[in-house]
């Protein structure tokens, strides 16, 4: 299959009635200086380009473990090459004209991943009249450490570069440019508030932020901060010059050691993780994303936020991440000014483990409620979700855990070997992946993903699982007990 872009000709592939075209420039390759410099417009070529396989990845760290396999969401690491400003497009006819876009912004903790992991393919997407944009951006260093001589939030930029391309070429793909949804998880689902809130209006109609929200961007001091330790770590002054005259491998090595240093000390669980984020910069953000949105920008768009209901034990659980319990009351006190009342209230909701229960709150369900809250009184519409299918690896412990809903946003479910998510091909669970493949289709089609919106004086939350239920006021007492708690990094 052959579509004509105005940078030239491009050639991908057909399977199964769905057209699939890989690694489309959508900027020009970051390499030396240009690394930390704003994209630039994408290249234009000769004949055709071969879109017929996944091309490269930005430079990122092995995210494998060894004793567990989440392969499928993370991608294929580091595929080293120049031209990884890059989008895969799947879509079942380039000729059809005006069909509904999605475009997904993978996760991985703004250090890892890429858009052609093979969880992220959009076959289903596809056959459901969706045509379907997943993309790389810049990751780690080069993307979000915000240096001197630097413009900061790069990766964002990446995105926002993106999303133009798509509005100026997704019609030769069959797309309709002004029925676009951004969507994206973890780290992705953070980009999407950030989009609400930097986006020029008219490049997206309506957005999706999975297990991610918009309360976490950095201060300029925390900035600065994390960029001092990055020259530390280096040994380099952190300016772009300086850094630029390293390779993408000492910046990629610094990670590790970045992370250990704990450059921006914060309550946050995570934070030893990855210390990369989106940052407040006085240009794209003047504030955190949930502020901006709560101020009205992205008042016309509409929403949809969700987070999963067991969403830490992707850490504790598969990755061995833990806190004991008798540190909890210190880790929470700079949070939360009762932190022994607060953990009482965790004891008596019955959640189990207080760490885990605790931090999904934190991270992920309370910024998500914040981020609905911001926008349910504009006109755009709001929704909430919360996924609640049980995974029954690692004895069951692995439960509700973060990312486990790609599959089933995805509909890869017996399609894609998932691993260590251990997610059985079983009639009842295909039936669930149907159903939450169909509710972000239908959002994107129309904006009703089929559950009432959410709203101040109706708090709705679709609980996504095997009862596919729906409750008001869902949030229990432990954790409306974060309401007017200030959770961000700040």
């Amino acid at each position: 299959m052959r579509v004509q872009l105005g940078q030239g000709g491009v050639r991908g592939t057909t399977r199964d009635g769905v057209h699939a075209f890989h690694g489309i420039p959508y900027a020009a390759g970051p390499t030396g200086a240009a690394r930390f410099a704003a994209p630039a417009p994408p290249p234009t070529w000769a004949g055709d380009l071969d879109a017929t396989r996944p091309g490269p990845t930005a430079p990122q760290p092995d995210s494998r473990h060894p004793d567990v396999d989440f392969s499928s969401l993370s991608g294929p690491g580091w595929v080293k090459g120049r031209d990884y400003l890059t989008v895969q497009v799947h879509t079942p006819d380039p000729g059809a004209g005006r069909l509904p876009v999605m475009v997904f912004l993978h996760g991985g903790a703004f250090t890892s991943g890429s858009g052609s992991a093979p969880g992220y393919d959009g076959t289903r997407f596809a056959h459901h009249g969706v045509v379907l944009v997943t993309l790389n951006y810049r990751l780690g260093i080069s993307g979000y450490v915000a240096v001197r001589d630097a413009p900061p939030n790069r990766g964002l930029l990446d995105q926002l570069a993106a999303l133009h391309w798509v509005r100026d070429n997704v019609a030769a793909f069959g797309g309709d440019p002004d029925n676009v949804t951004v969507f994206g998880e973890s780290a992705g689902g953070m980009s999407v508030a950030a989009l609400l809130a930097a986006a020029p209006r008219g490049l997206f109609r309506r957005a999706v932020a999975q297990s991610g929200a918009g309360s976490s961007a950095l201060t300029r001091a925390q900035a600065v901060a994390v960029a001092r330790e990055v020259g530390a770590v280096l040994g380099t002054e952190p300016a772009a010059r300086a850094l630029a005259a390293l390779p993408d491998e000492a910046l990629v090595a610094a990670l590790e050691p970045l992370a250990l240093r704990r450059p921006v000390p914060a309550p946050d669980p995570l934070l030893g993780l990855s210390p990369l984020s989106l940052v407040i910069d006085g240009e794209q953000l003047t504030d955190q994303p949930t502020g901006m949105v709560a101020a009205g920008a992205a008042a016309d768009v509409d929403v949809m936020v969700g987070h999963n209901r067991e969403e830490l034990n992707f850490y504790t659980v598969a990755l061995g991440l833990s806190v004991p319990e008798e540190a909890l009351p210190a880790l929470l006190a700079p949070l939360h000014p009762e932190p022994e009342r607060l953990l009482a209230a965790y004891r008596a909701s019955g959640r189990g483990d207080l760490f885990p229960a605790v931090g999904t709150d934190i991270v992920f369900a309370h910024p998500t409620w914040t981020l609905a809250e911001a926008h349910a009184p504009h006109p755009g519409g709001t929704w909430r979700y919360e996924f609640t299918w049980r995974s029954p690896a690692y004895g069951g412990r692995l439960g509700a855990c973060h990312g486990l809903e790609l599959p089933f946003v995805f509909d890869t479910v017996g399609r894609v070997d998932h691993g260590s998510f251990g997610i059985p091909d079983d009639d009842e669970v295909r039936e669930l992946a149907r159903r939450t493949h169909d509710a972000w289709v239908r959002f994107a089609t129309d904006g009703d993903p089929g559950w009432p919106r959410y709203t101040h004086e109706h708090p709705v939350v679709q609980h996504i699982g095997p009862e596919w239920t729906r409750t008001e006021h869902a949030d229990g007492p432990e954790r409306r007990m974060w309401d007017g708690v200030r959770t961000a990094r700040t």
